[in-house]
């Protein structure tokens, strides 16, 4: 189901945590090597304190992941920019965005591509991503509830895409659905995760293995 294109453009509700965002870009961000300047600056942009649920704002912008319910989670600030870092977005990208999760890092993403298409499997994290996503003014989103697993082939093909849960093997769709000379950002595994980066070539794909890392589970038709 397609929930609609949202608005885009910035923030526009008051914000009392600039401050702490600022901190976090500098010490989460900056000195653990972040260094495009549009990604800082979109992460400047948008108040993640907007996404988190009142029950954990004081998180807001701490270190770590952040429950959102229904057992997901948004990533840590610092795991955010350096996927999105990989992406190497400048602006003219169509996206594919697997995890909208509450819809933090799919507006990241907007600040920094022409367009973003996003899915999210969990119902009631589709109706929150996009509560959170009209209140801060986005346009140039696309919000469908299903399962990532079958992509978006109705968008197809992207440019990048980027994954937000760890499937056991990633999905043959999304490899389809990849331009040639596209980038896949992506958490594989079950018991021992890693995170890799494929990029797309006409004999195949290039594959970069990052390091270990932690994320929740895909779930839908990857677990059977």
């Amino acid at each position: 189901m397609l929930i609609g294109l949202i608005l885009q453009g910035g923030c526009k509700v008051t914000d009392p945590y600039y401050k702490e965002r600022e901190k976090m870009i500098k010490y989460q961000m900056e000195w653990r090597g972040i260094k495009d300047a549009r990604v800082l600056e979109a992460i400047r942009k948008v108040p993640r304190h907007v996404f988190i649920p009142s029950s954990h704002s004081s998180l807001s912008y701490q270190d770590s992941p952040v429950p959102i319910g229904f057992g997901q989670t948004i990533s840590q600030p610092y795991m955010v920019a350096y996927m999105t870092e990989l992406l190497n977005l400048q602006g003219i990208e169509k996206v594919l965005e697997i995890g909208t999760g509450c819809g933090y890092q799919t507006a990241i993403l907007a600040e920094l591509s022409k367009v973003v298409f996003s899915i999210e499997i969990v119902k009631e994290l589709c109706e929150i991503s996009k509560k959170n996503l009209e209140i801060l003014n986005y346009k140039n989103i696309g919000l469908r509830c299903g399962d990532g697993y079958f992509g978006w082939k109705e968008e197809s093909p992207f440019d990048v895409i980027l994954v937000t849960a760890a499937p056991k093997k990633i999905p043959e769709a999304l490899k389809e659905q990849l331009k040639i000379g596209g980038i896949l950002v992506i958490p594989v595994g079950k018991e021992e995760q890693y995170l890799y980066v494929y990029k797309k070539t006409k004999a195949g794909f290039l594959e970069e293995n990052k390091f270990r890392v932690v994320f929740v589970p895909m779930t839908g038709k990857i677990q059977d």
